[in-house]
Order: C-alpha cells, then sequence, then structure tokens
C-alpha cells in the first residue's frame, strides 16, 4: 500500500503582509507532489497543542494579496516549546507528517533550529518586517512595510512644508533600523536614527535649526523605535516614553521650531503585500517544499542575490542582520 505524504506548515511569531502568500505556495505545490497539507493554528502553540486544519487548493485560492494569515499566529518563547517538546513530537508522528515548513523571524527560526537539532524534521521560511533575518537578503513583509512607511513620510512632508514644522515619524525596529533607513532614503528624509548609529542631538538640532535659517522651513525626521537616544527618556510621569515623543520635546526645547511625532505602529504590518512580498513569499514557499522533498530538514530557504538557495538553520544563532552602514551613509549623503 502506498504510504501517504504528508507535510506542516505553520506561521509563528508578529504577523506581515505576505504570509498568505507563502501559505499558498506551499500548500498549492505540496498538493501537485501528491503530499496532504496540514496548517497548525496559532503558530507553534497550534504545533503543541495539536490544533490544526487541512489545506486544500480551494482553502488557499484567492490569499497572495490577502494580508495577515489565514491560519493565524502568536509569540511564543523558546523555554516554552523545549518545555513542550514531548507534544510536539507527538503531534507530528500522530499526523505522520514528513515535515513542518515553519515560517517566522528570528525567534521562531531559532526554535526551529532548536527543535532540528532535537531530531525534528522541520524547514524555514524568514519573515518579519524588520529584515533583520541572517542569510538572506530580504523577508517577506519588509518590502511592503517599507512602502507604507514611506507614504506615510510623503505625506507627511506636505503637511510639515504647510505648516513650517520638524515632522518625525517613528517606525518599527527594536533591534535594527532597515525599515527607517530603506523609507528614509526613499522619501529623502532630512535625518534617520536608527539603533546601529549613535545619534548626536546637539548636531541633529543644529542642523534643524540650520535648515530653518537657511530659508527651508520645514524638516523630516525618521527614528526607529528601538534608536537609543543620550538624554533622559521618561516622560511627565516618570514612564519610558516613546523615542519620537522625546525627540520632539527636545528639538521644541533646543531649537524653536514646532515639532510633531507620528506613530506608524501596527499599520506597518497589515494590509495587502506589495507585488516584491508576494512574489518573495511564492518562491521561497515553493524552494521549503523541494527542501522537504531533497531531505534537506534543518534548512531554511533564503533570498542571495536573484537566487533562492537553502542555508542551516543552526547559522541563524550568529546573531541578527543589522543595517549595511554602507547603505545608511548612502542616505546619510543627503541629510539636512
Amino acid at each position: 500500500m502506498e504510504t501517504r505524504k504528508r507535510i506542516g506548515v505553520l506561521t509563528g511569531g508578529g504577523d506581515c503582509p505576505g504570509l498568505n502568500a507563502a501559505i499558498r505556495a506551499v500548500t498549492k505545490y505540496s498538493i501537485q507532489l501528491g503530499y496532504e497539507v496540514i496548517g497548525f493554528l496559532d503558530g507553534l502553540t497550534g504545533l503543541m497543542e495539536g490544533r490544526y486544519r487541512h489545506l486544500d487548493y480551494v482553502m488557499t485560492s484567492g490569499i497572495i494579496d490577502k494580508g495577515g494569515t489565514i491560519l493565524g499566529t502568536s509569540g511564543v518563547a523558546p523555554q516554552q516549546v523545549e518545555a513542550r517538546s514531548t507534544d510536539v513530537f507527538r503531534n507530528v508522528e500522530m499526523l505522520g507528517l514528513q515535515a513542518v515548513v515553519i515560517i517566522g523571524g528570528n525567534t521562531t527560526l531559532s526554535i526551529a533550529s532548536r527543535l532540528s537539532g532535537m531530531g525534528l524534521p522541520v524547514v524555514g521560511i524568514p519573515k518579519t518586517i524588520d529584515n533583520d533575518v541572517k542569510e538572506t537578503d530580504y523577508t517577506i513583509g519588509f518590502q511592503t512595510a517599507v512602502q507604507i512607511a514611506t507614504d506615510a513620510l510623503d505625506r507627511l512632508r506636505s503637511t510639515a512644508e504647510s505648516h513650517n514644522r520638524v515632522m518625525i515619524l517613528e517606525v518599527m525596529g527594536r533591534d535594527t533600523g532597515w525599515i527607517a533607513t530603506c523609507a528614509g532614503m526613499a522619501n529623502g528624509a532630512d535625518a534617520i536614527l536608527i539603533p546601529e548609529v549613535p545619534v548626536d542631538i546637539q548636531e541633529l538640532c543644529k542642523m534643524l535649526r540650520g535648515r530653518y535659517e537657511s530659508g527651508k522651513r520645514f524638516s523630516i525626521v525618521v527614528v526607529a523605535e528601538g534608536t537609543s537616544l543620550p538624554v533622559e527618556t521618561t516622560g511627565g510621569c516618570g514612564r519610558p516614553e516613546a523615542v519620537s515623543k522625546t525627540l520632539e520635546r527636545i528639538i521644541q526645547e533646543r531649537t524653536g521650531l514646532e515639532s510633531r511625532t507620528t506613530l506608524l505602529g501596527h499599520v506597518q504590518r497589515g494590509g495587502t503585500p506589495v507585488a516584491y512580498d508576494r512574489s518573495l513569499a511564492t518562491s521561497l514557499g515553493v524552494k521549503a517544499v523541494r527542501l522537504v522533498e531533497e531531505g534537506k530538514q534543518g534548512h531554511m530557504a533564503a533570498l542571495k542575490g536573484n537566487q533562492i538557495v537553502s542555508v542551516p538553520l543552526e547559522r541563524l544563532a550568529e546573531g541578527i542582520k543589522t543595517v549595511d552602514l554602507g547603505l545608511y551613509h548612502n542616505a546619510e549623503i543627503f541629510f539636512g
């Protein structure tokens, strides 16, 4: 009797545009190769608890342009998964899975690597709007987030110019400044502040004041949420405040220029993915299934140059991918 082939798929960590495109690619290509596809609900939580649904052509048709994830997602700490690894292995064995395709960012993929080291057949797909996963040029969701942030900066520019204001946009990026750098460069921002580059408040204020006095009566500043400032970052109630609010307060105090802050927040993670993210997610999904077919469990599908390649998941333990300072300095040429 022919052995039934099955493959699992899940999305873990924070959502981002392009997840459904990846689920679609994994599902449809797997079915073409003779697999049944099991989608675990709510990320690694579903894998631990054995909550899943069968995926087919009908369920994954018409979702390539949809934001979010039809499977749901959740944030889970590595210790939680390790504590329930017996449940994970039992569920995978019970379902007869040849492998589980895990779509996630750094934390989720690090868990995938640990599970692989314990003997679970897993393959990874990198996704995060932060673009900070090592061993891949881009992650699913990043290009859409950059476009959303750029659109916001373009809109802020027109109102900043109308009211002679300094407009500060805070974007996501707790550990790295990829969104801030790329969106700021695309908009021609007057200053880009990121975690990778020390901030000189005095020079920033001097530049902004200089712009105003030279006849440029407005300025655009974009800052990543994880940027450290060499000043007190608590608000009037003594609680930590958003880095953009601290900047607004300092700029107004030191330059006398009217400033306003916008926190873009979760808007960056939602909505329709741009064409690039749909294409990238599709290509990575296909590669992940091929890795399963080739028996290359413990690997991640990745983009290197114009090629979709595979890299060992264990390499992700080397840390996160920070902003290329050469790219940042290209943007810096046009500051002020």
